[in-house]
């Protein structure tokens, strides 16, 4: 896709019905992501979510999706090792039916990244701001807006690929570094928070139904129920919107 200069579409899930929902929308990849401790779990952050949490989650996401490519978070504390990230990655994809596990960080994964790949694992990696590591960012801020850690950025994004990652996900970065990011890979980008450039985009599907648990919307994301007839409604519009390039728009990007 990312060759043909198509778009990617992909949207959170936890569930069999929104799962099935959305993969009946068109949407290219389903993330089965950490982001449950928060919005499902109603927890502060998204370090409290376990192994197990993400296998019940992500086969009921699984019995619901057909078509879609199905991913899925190692959570907080469960990748510290090449060996302990491969056991895990390999309950969530025979216990849990998903096809690529996704990570944090960035040149400290490598050896996890190499060696999940050596074992037939496909990764995605994840960058920018790192939910899992608010305790050491402090918030939930953009990152790579200076020169130093933009360059930071790209060279880890490279050394994933480098590793053998097969898609990484650009979260909160300045629209011009993801730019630059997207063009330097030869694997495709997932943007959130990352500007219209990235080859595909994702959101936490409750924040793109406007039904987050948080006061207000994050600056990223967009209420595409807004003005729809129903759910199913919403996701076509936000598929349509990413495929089309309209979403994100400038006030959805930094």
């Amino acid at each position: 896709m990312k060759a043909r200069g198509q778009k990617i579409v992909a949207l959170t899930a936890y569930d069999a019905t929104l799962a099935r929902v959305l993969d009946e929308g068109g949407v290219d990849v389903i993330l089965v992501g950490d982001s449950l401790g928060m919005v499902v779990q109603g927890q502060a952050t998204t370090l409290p979510v376990t192994v197990d949490d993400m296998i019940y989650h992500a086969r009921c996401v699984a019995r619901g999706a057909k078509h879609a490519l199905l991913i899925a978070d190692l959570p907080f504390m469960s990748y510290a090792s090449p060996m302990q990230a491969a056991e895990n990655a390999a309950r969530l994809i025979r216990e849990g039916g998903v096809q690529m596990v996704k990570l944090e960080g960035g040149r400290k994964r490598a050896e996890v990244v190499r060696f999940l790949v050596a074992q037939n694992i496909p990764v995605c990696g994840h960058l920018g701001l790192l939910p899992q590591s608010i305790h050491q960012l402090g918030a939930y801020q953009v990152q790579g807006k200076d020169e130093q850690s933009a360059n930071i950025l790209l060279e880890d994004a490279l050394i994933l690929q480098d590793a053998g990652a097969s898609l990484l996900v650009v979260e909160c970065v300045p629209a011009i570094l993801a730019k630059e990011l997207s063009c330097a890979l030869t694997i495709a980008t997932i943007g959130i928070g990352a500007g219209v450039d990235c080859d595909g985009q994702v959101l936490v599907s409750y924040d793109m139904l406007g039904i987050s648990l948080g006061a207000t919307r994050p600056r990223f994301s967009k209420n595409f129920l807004t003005g729809a007839a129903d759910i199913p409604t919403a996701i076509k519009a936000y598929a349509d919107a990413v495929r089309g390039g309209q979403f994100p728009a400038a006030e959805h990007s930094f």
